[in-house]
């Protein structure tokens, strides 16, 4: 049976590519992570503003490296941090 085929945008191409090259990893298929990321998405909201932002070099590489390590898109690692600051959950661990 072949594959079906999908049109897929830059972003979703993008994470497909990632996935396919083992830079990102594919996360267990246990319902507990399922409902934790939709009720994620949930909270996310549906209404999605694309922005640009400069970064210096190292914030730029140091933003990859951490969502590499959490299997994520760096992009949604960017939205999750300014989503946590604005939303009060991101505190100074200093």
């Amino acid at each position: 049976m072949a594959k079906k085929k999908y049109k897929l945008d830059a972003d979703e191409q993008e994470i497909l590519d990632a996935l396919e090259s083992g830079e990102l990893a594919q996360l267990k298929d246990s319902k507990k992570e399922i409902k934790k990321l939709q009720a994620s998405a949930k909270a996310y909201g549906s209404k999605v503003h694309r922005i640009n932002i400069r970064l210096t070099d190292w914030d730029y590489e140091k933003t990859q490296e951490i969502a590499l390590q959490d299997g994520i898109p760096y992009t949604t690692l960017i939205a999750s941090i300014v989503h946590r600051f604005l939303s009060g959950k991101l505190v100074d661990s200093a």
